[in-house]
């Protein structure tokens, strides 16, 4: 069950003008989603992305904590953007370029 709705985020907010569901860190064009998955793929600490995005530390471990959470939204919004972005002709997946 999604915490989205019943939590109380210091550090996040959902953007009315985004189809998006999902939150962003508060006064910036930032998803949640954006730290949470840069910390992953980039091995990064919470202190690192401090550094990174000069964000407060609890915004980070907040972001964290939210895309934990939500994990079933993030995935049904990238699904859609990328159907989308598909339906607009933009290749997702690279071509094959071997014979």
């Amino acid at each position: 069950m999604s915490e989205q709705t019943t939590t109380q985020w210091q550090y996040l907010e959902q953007r009315p003008d985004s189809w998006r569901k999902q939150l962003y860190i508060k006064n910036r064009k930032l998803k949640a989603f954006t730290v949470w998955i840069n910390l992953k793929v980039n091995e990064m600490t919470p202190e690192e992305g401090v550094e990174n995005w000069d964000l407060p530390i609890e915004a980070i471990y907040e972001a964290i904590e939210y895309c934990e959470q939500n994990q079933e939204l993030l995935k049904q919004e990238a699904e859609a953007e990328r159907q989308y972005l598909e339906a607009q002709g933009v290749q997702i997946e690279p071509k094959n370029s071997r014979g």
